[in-house]
């Protein structure tokens, strides 16, 4: 890309960032080394919506979310609809979106990749308002996820050791919600599940592809029903997703859909939005957003090479 400005916000403290010691000025240098024009803001005491929105109101055309799918999903909700591209240096633990764009996972491959990037549309998911990059999911999972809160950035034997007595208890004494469910097709059915995941667009399925996606401009949500999750599903699942055969498990139900609401009996409760536990208000009303953000990708992803 020639004759671009980036606004870079970096959070230091993701968890990659953090690990490797990523600095504004190792960042500054890398646009450099690239020939590319950027401002780093890297003021970690100020509020990241303040952050975001002055970035919003620079002139730069290209808006640099450095780090995790948190910071990414942020950044991205206030560029929805503009004139101004996402661009990702993934610097957090799991990197989810980045790696559906075949970004690369090196700061310094991933700046150099700007270089020659291009625009890409992809779509969006809503969920009350709030806009999401991945899924959105209610139930057993998002309790899990929070017991999983306890251990980040403990990495001994014992930690890992007292989770997975966590996780296999809960599991066992996890009980089943009463949702109902209606798609935006006017269908109304009420369940008693074990969780339910809305993703932005669908997960392939492959051999070692877990909650991978290649295709993120297909204008619809995909529904992921989990019945039931016994410790016996729960192995059979994990193996099916390492082998590549999941979709058709018998504890899930899979549909794609243009928009869905879910609600419950209770009027709050807690979901795993885009990888963070939070807490939301019933019902959740889910909407697809079709290319509602552009975001810079590898030229390869965007152009593949033609065949000879």
């Amino acid at each position: 890309m020639t004759d671009q400005s980036y606004y870079v916000i970096l959070n230091a403290n993701a968890g990659t960032a953090h690990a490797t010691g990523v600095t504004a000025e190792m960042v500054a240098d890398l646009f450099e080394a690239n020939g590319l024009t950027a401002t780093i803001e890297a003021n970690h005491d100020r509020d990241l919506a303040s952050r975001i929105a002055d970035a919003m109101a620079s002139e730069a055309q290209t808006i640099v979310a450095a780090g995790g799918d948190g910071t990414i999903t942020a950044v991205a909700a206030a560029l929805v609809d503009t004139d101004k591209n996402l661009a990702i240096l993934p610097l957090g633990t799991v990197n989810a979106l980045a790696k559906d764009l075949n970004i690369p996972l090196d700061l310094s491959q991933a700046v150099a990749a700007l270089a020659t990037g291009r625009a890409h549309q992809i779509d969006v998911g809503e969920v009350n308002g709030r806009v999401f990059l991945h899924k959105v999911v209610v139930g057993l999972i998002p309790e899990l996820a929070a017991g999983r809160e306890h251990i980040r950035g403990r990495h001994t034997l014992s930690a890992k050791i007292g989770f997975m007595r966590y996780f296999f208890r809960r599991l066992t004494r996890a009980r089943r919600i009463a949702v109902a469910i209606e798609t935006s097709t006017g269908e109304r059915r009420v369940e008693r599940v074990q969780a339910i995941a809305v993703a932005s667009n669908a997960y392939d399925e492959g051999p070692g592809q877990i909650f991978a996606r290649h295709q993120l401009d297909q204008g619809t949500l995909t529904l992921y029903v989990l019945r039931h999750l016994t410790v016996i599903d729960f192995f059979r699942l994990t193996t099916g997703m390492l082998l590549g055969r999941w979709r058709s498990d018998e504890a899930l139900w899979i549909e794609s859909v243009k928009g869905v609401t879910i609600d419950a009996h209770k009027s709050m409760l807690n979901v795993m939005f885009d990888g963070e536990v939070e807490t939301f208000q019933t019902p959740f009303n889910f909407t697809i957003r079709p290319r509602a953000l552009s975001v810079i990708v590898p030229a390869v992803t965007v152009e593949p090479a033609a065949a000879a």
